[in-house]
């Protein structure tokens, strides 16, 4: 797919909004843990994530242990959404992006919180 044009901080400032925004509007037993989750923002997976098999064209990815067995795992957890992934699968509509990292967003954080593939189908998170 060809690139986009874009302007990179204006995206990170649309995502960050949006992650904010769905923090927010969490139930308060969920808010609490996501609140300490960090969410990165890259344009694609690099070399390194690729090799580990994360797919080029991937919109996000939960990397770490997930929020019940944090005490076992020497890195921290995170997400990491892909901006220009996103912003190329929505061919460039601004509404839809924001749509869409608000769900990319919530469908990490699920994996997080222990929700596997089909869990978070079931909620729309797919």
């Amino acid at each position: 797919m060809a690139r986009m044009n874009f302007d990179w901080k204006k995206l990170q400032a649309f995502a960050l909004a949006e992650v904010e925004a769905t923090l927010a509007a969490l139930p308060t037993p969920l808010r609490e843990p996501a609140a300490q989750l960090p969410v990165t923002f890259e344009r694609r997976p690099n070399r390194g994530l690729q090799a580990d098999g994360i797919e080029a064209d991937t919109l996000g990815v939960f990397c770490g242990p997930e929020f019940a067995d944090e005490t076992h795992s020497p890195l921290p957890p995170q997400i990491i959404l892909f901006l220009e992934n996103i912003w190329e699968m929505v061919e460039a509509d601004e509404k839809i992006f924001r749509e869409e990292v608000r769900t990319t967003y919530l469908h990490e954080l699920g994996h997080y919180l222990g929700l596997d593939e089909d869990e978070l189908t079931e909620r729309g998170l797919d």
